[in-house]
C-alpha cells in the first residue's frame, strides 16, 4: 500500500462521525464552548430579527464559526499539552494560556463585528440614519 493513499484514510462518512464525537466530548468537558454556543444562538436570533442582509448573515455566520473553531482548537491544544505534560511546567502553561488568548482575541474582534452590523441595522430600521 502508497502511504498517503486514500486506502490508508477512513471514508468521509467515518471522518464526519469522528468530528461529531469530537464536537459531542467538547460539548461535555468545556464551559466556554457552551457559554460561545448561546451567544452563536443569540446572534442567529437577533439577526432573524433584524432581517439582516445576505453579506451581514455571511459576517455573523463566519464569526460564528471563527470563535467556534478557535475553541475547539484551544481544547485540542490543551488535551495534548495536559497529555505530554501531566505534572505542572512552565512552557505547557504558557502554551495553554496563548492558545487560551488567541480564543479570546477573536471572540473580542468577532463580538465587536456583531455589535456594529446589529447597531448599524437598529439605527437603519428606526430611521435614524443621515
Amino acid at each position: 500500500m502508497i502511504p498517503g493513499s486514500s486506502r490508508d484514510h477512513p471514508s468521509f462518512r467515518k471522518s464526519l462521525g469522528f468530528a461529531i464525537q469530537g464536537f459531542r466530548i467538547a460539548w461535555k468537558g468545556e464551559r466556554n464552548l457552551k457559554v460561545m454556543v448561546g451567544f452563536a444562538v443569540f446572534a442567529i436570533a437577533c439577526s432573524c430579527l433584524l432581517r439582516l442582509s445576505a453579506s451581514e448573515w455571511a459576517l455573523i455566520l463566519l464569526g460564528i464559526g471563527v470563535v467556534l473553531g478557535a475553541e475547539l482548537m484551544n481544547t485540542a491544544i490543551e488535551t495534548i499539552v495536559d497529555l505530554v505534560s501531566p505534572e505542572y511546567h512552565p512552557l505547557a502553561g504558557k502554551a495553554k494560556d496563548v492558545s487560551a488568548a488567541a480564543v479570546w482575541v477573536l471572540s473580542c474582534l468577532v463580538g465587536v463585528m456583531g455589535l456594529v452590523i446589529f447597531a448599524s441595522r437598529i439605527v437603519a430600521l428606526l430611521g435614524l440614519g443621515s
